[in-house]
């Protein structure tokens, strides 16, 4: 129950995204498509988080340190762009423009899915 959920909550996230940064869509027109799409889109993102993170905040502690936390921004920008690039594979109609739209993006899913995991709870 607990991954459906944060599933929902990064699906909602992406929504977000797409709605206020130029440059990350969701390339249907169909309300359910763009349902399903996200869906899809927030398990491709959590299965790199879960996968990848870890690893490179273990090979990038330095520059966490150094930054203080501010290099969180970049690699959670890079791994957006990760997710758009499996998912064009994938054949899912989602996609980011570049690194700016990345960055941008990932702000906005990290505060949306804080708030919405406060607001929900995470249990």
């Amino acid at each position: 129950m607990k991954v459906i959920i944060k599933v929902l909550v990064v699906a909602a996230a992406l929504w977000a995204a797409t709605q206020w940064v130029d440059g990350i869509s969701v390339d249907t027109t169909d309300t359910t498509r763009q349902v399903g799409t996200l869906l899809v889109v927030a398990l491709i993102f959590g299965v790199i988080n879960a996968v990848l993170k870890p690893i490179i905040k273990t090979i990038g502690c330095a520059f966490y340190i150094l930054t203080l936390g501010l290099f969180a921004l970049v690699v959670n920008a890079a791994l957006l762009l990760l997710t758009s690039w499996i998912a064009e594979r994938l054949t899912v109609p989602f996609h980011v423009d570049g690194f700016v739209a990345a960055f941008w993006g990932a702000i906005i899913v990290g505060i949306i899915s804080w708030l919405l995991t406060l607001i929900l709870g995470d249990d």
